[in-house]
Parts: structure tokens; sequence; C-alpha cells
């Protein structure tokens, strides 16, 4: 029978795994996979898997469960494999591979920094701040019928727009970096500006926060930040 896997863990990881339901409408029991140095935490499924609102919590809490006990290497939602067999072989084969990322995982915790800004007090910042802005604005609002100015105006504030961003985003890079092992940049979404996720020591933690909440309050007005975790460490798989 195929088998749904959730993540490698070092051999020695508790694996507390009783009264945990594993992805599929049938709810398998969630189970490990060992050999001499790793496991394999699975459930068996027979059936294609698909991004239920119930499997993706399911997924989720027998990686949170993991994560209290120590750093699991996670999977993303979906990854399956023929057999138990299949599953041994490929620990067994790769297993420099998976001792090498479990290391540079162990712990840490990911958690991920969102940065938005409120677009119409950004827009009434930069015509305060810039004189040509403001100049421009008035003239088109005065009824000016040339479209060189709306494209001028435009512009100017998308180019004000951009060196905002990014001085914001080094900012709370800066602030935040130091206090994680690594950190890597996401493509945002949305009205976000910055994506951020950071591998952060489990004794880190607490400075962490704390100079999250101190980058906040901080922070050209406007702006928001939004944190969550502590997450399994999908940013930093290889």
């Amino acid at each position: 029978m195929a088998v749904y896997v959730y993540a490698v863990t070092l051999r020695d990881h508790p694996c507390r795994l009783d009264g945990l339901t594993g992805v599929g409408s049938d709810t398998p029991p969630v189970r490990s996979l060992q050999t001499q140095e790793l496991q394999a935490v699975v459930s068996d499924i027979d059936e294609e898997v698909r991004p239920k609102r119930r499997d993706l919590a399911a997924h989720q809490a027998v990686l949170d469960r993991l994560l209290e006990d120590g750093t699991p290497l996670p999977l993303q939602f979906g990854y399956t494999a023929a057999d138990d067999e299949s599953v041994l072989r490929v620990l067994e084969e790769d297993s420099a591979t998976y001792l090498d990322a479990l290391a540079g995982v162990q712990g840490c915790v990911e958690y991920n920094v969102k940065a938005g800004r409120e677009e119409d007090l950004l827009l009434r910042e930069i015509l305060d701040d810039s004189p040509r802005a403001r100049l421009l604005n008035e003239e088109i609002r005065a009824g000016a019928s040339d479209p060189r100015l709306s494209l001028e105006l435009g512009q100017l504030v998308a180019a004000e727009v951009e060196v905002r961003r990014t001085n914001t985003s080094t900012e709370v890079i800066r602030a935040l970096a130091p206090l994680a092992r690594e950190h890597v940049l996401h493509t945002p979404t949305g009205e976000d500006f910055l994506n951020l996720s950071l591998l952060v020591p489990r004794d880190e933690e607490d400075a962490f926060l704390d100079a999250h909440a101190e980058l906040a309050r901080d922070l050209e007005a406007g702006v928001r930040t939004r944190v969550a975790g502590p997450l399994p460490p999908y940013s930093f798989v290889p």
C-alpha cells in the first residue's frame, strides 16, 4: 500500500504519535519507519491526496507534534511513496543528505514575518515629501490635460514607493536576521512587500519576539508587520 510521508527525523526523536490520525478519508494512524540513523513519519494512503481542509490540518498536526520534541525535516503537503520499503530504501541511500539537512535545522524553528503598508497613507506621505509630486498632483487636479503629467507623476510615485519598501525591508532584515541562523526571502503576495522566513534557534526565540515587537513600534506610520511561528522549518529544507 502507498504511504504518505510527513517528515524525516533523527532515529532518537521520540516521535510521540499516539492519538494522531493521518491524511486521507480513512483517517489512518500515523507511524514511523526506522533505519539505523533516521526515521520517516508516515501513514497509509489509498486515495489521491487533495488539499482538503481536514487533510491540511492533519498534516500540520503531525508536524506540530514532532516539533514539540525536536526539529523534524518537514515535507510539503502531498508527498507519497509506493510503500514502506521504498521509503526505507531512500532513507538508507540518501542518509548523508538527510543527516546534513537535519544538522542544519536542529534546535531551531521557523518564523515568518510579512510586512505591508497602507497605500493611501503612503501616497499622502510622498506628496508631502516631494515638491515635484505635489506640483504635478495639483496641476492634474486643476484640470491640466497634458497626459505627460500623469505619466510623470505615476513614475515618480512608483519609484518612491519602491525606495521606501526597500528601505523598510532592509530595516526589518537588519533587526531580525542577527537572531537567526539563516533567513530567506520569498516573493510577497497581495498587499505585502516583504515575506521573510528566519531559522531561529530555540534559545533565541524570546529575544527574537522582543526584537520584532520593538521593531513594530519603531517602524514608520502605516507599516504593519505580522509574525507567524514557531513553525517547522519548511523554508530551510534543501
